[in-house]
């Protein structure tokens, strides 16, 4: 069980502060925020469930008039992880924009299995728990991975 104040809840600043907050991030560690990267991560941050790399292929060859290519897409978000500015939901093969790329946290996702909408809580006492545990095994973590499959509040009536 966590420890009272181990959860972290951050409000979601909207799409315009996410993108604020990701170019920043991103240009204050050398790599450029071009509009390629800004069309994908706009397509990521409007949508209200985590989406597909093809998803925001599609998205994004609409805004830009122009087809994308989905390994392009990929790249992108695979850069975004990297940087925190995304979060992949492994479950789903999909991808949610980070609404506190400031903030260093093991997201434990909750997935809803009837709407398909996310929820997520950063509670670091228990992935530090998990990674204890990994490493009296012998076992050195890299990446934690927790997600909760369910119903939502709204599903689950």
């Amino acid at each position: 069980m966590a420890t009272p104040g181990a959860e972290h809840r951050h409000a979601h600043p909207g799409a315009d502060g996410l993108r604020v907050a990701a170019t920043s991030a991103l240009e204050g560690r050398g790599v450029a925020w071009t509009d390629l990267r800004a069309c994908v991560f706009e397509s990521l941050a409007e949508a209200d469930r985590p989406v597909s790399a093809y998803d925001v292929s599609e998205a994004v060859s609409r805004r830009m008039g122009r087809r994308v290519a989905a390994n392009s897409v990929y790249r992108i978000l695979d850069l975004f992880v990297a940087h925190n500015l995304a979060k992949r939901v492994e479950s789903r093969n999909a991808y949610v924009a980070n609404v506190h790329p400031d903030c260093a946290h093991d997201c434990i996702f909750l997935v809803c299995s009837g709407c398909g909408a996310i929820d997520h809580l950063d509670d670091d006492s228990l992935a530090r728990t998990m990674r204890a545990h990994a490493a009296t095994r012998g076992f050195a973590a890299t990446r934690t991975v927790l997600e909760l499959e369910g119903l939502c509040r709204r599903c689950n009536g």
